[in-house]
């Protein structure tokens, strides 16, 4: 193998560029040319097609987002999407491509993968639901971040006095809102993965005004409703004077942190190992800190799981 690409693909998320750097700066170590495919499988369609040199990812360690850019690509699901693809690798000579990014990212692996070209991917969304991995690049950024909106809002909630309702992203994953929730002392996690009684939510925000709490955080999954949604069916069986906030794509920028600087170096050079390996058809991740590679066909049929026991403990705690 003498020439690989790589591209981003999806939901932006910190690390992306930490993974990028990676891949190029591993690649052409092992003496392999490294190509970047801008604007995921749409530059992809388009040829949108360049080398990358050492230089070329210097500097990027540090910066949120991605310099290959993304894009949503419906045509990348169709088979002449698909064969279009493979027709611009071909042209400039890449034998084998590393896709970053999630769910719908890695379904445009496998089908690059089932038509006998190789492809690795490198789970990059701040969901972590990619199965196979414990977790995802831009996880850990995109949890601090919602971490400090929750600590400063918890500051106006209890000088005013009210019940803030926190929504946050995840898609239909409920792992955002279960990390913060837990490490903010929300004292209720509404996810996709638990079913929830309104009348019990009710009920724990009673007995926190019983003895003396002036205020409260609820934090609330996309993948479940809107926070305006949840914040109407909880006024309608209380009385509580609640405000919502909606964190939005905040999530997803500014700068990586280390963990998620790290995580992305070592998922990006395990990927050119494994190319170089001759192993296609493979997606990376990281088990109890080692790192590990699933078959791509297999990975995307398995269900995703949270831990039951932190929502268990985030219950427990929040009494």
């Amino acid at each position: 193998m003498k020439r690989i690409g790589v591209l981003t693909s999806g939901g932006d998320a910190p690390g992306m560029n930490a993974a990028v750097r990676a891949i190029a700066r591993k690649g052409i170590y092992h003496g392999l040319e490294v190509f970047g495919v801008h604007q995921g499988y749409s530059g992809l369609i388009e040829g949108h097609i360049e080398k990358l040199e050492a230089g070329s990812v210097g500097d990027i360690i540090q910066r949120g987002g991605t310099i290959l850019q993304s894009a949503r690509c419906p045509e990348f699901k169709t088979l002449e999407g698909q064969q279009k693809g493979i027709e611009q690798l071909k042209k400039h000579g890449i034998e084998a491509l590393v896709v970053i990014g999630g769910d719908g990212s890695y379904q445009g692996a496998k089908k690059l993968t089932e038509h006998g070209y190789p492809c690795i991917g490198v789970p990059g969304t701040i969901d972590n639901d990619i199965p196979g991995t414990d977790f995802t690049i831009g996880f850990d950024t995109a949890l601090n971040t919602v971490l400090d909106a929750i600590d400063k809002i918890r500051d106006t909630a209890s000088s005013h006095e009210r019940t803030f309702i926190i929504e946050v992203m995840g898609r239909n994953a409920g792992d955002i809102a279960l990390w913060s929730g837990l490490a903010g002392g929300a004292e209720s996690i509404i996810i996709p993965e638990e079913n929830f009684d309104m009348n019990d939510i009710v009920q724990r925000l009673n007995q926190g005004s019983e003895r003396g709490k002036k205020h409260s955080i609820i934090i609330v999954a996309e993948g479940v409703m809107s926070g305006t949604a949840f914040a109407e069916k909880l006024g309608k069986v209380s009385n509580y004077d609640t405000r919502v906030s909606v964190l939005g794509h905040i999530q997803r920028g500014g700068s990586p942190t280390a963990f998620d600087r790290v995580l992305a170096s070592r998922l990006g050079a395990r990927a050119v190992e494994l190319l170089l390996e001759g192993k296609g058809g493979r997606a990376v991740g990281i088990e109890n800190n080692k790192l590990v590679d699933h078959d791509i066909l297999e990975i995307l049929g398995k269900p995703h799981n949270i831990d039951n026991s932190m929502y268990k403990l985030s219950k427990e705690l929040s009494i």
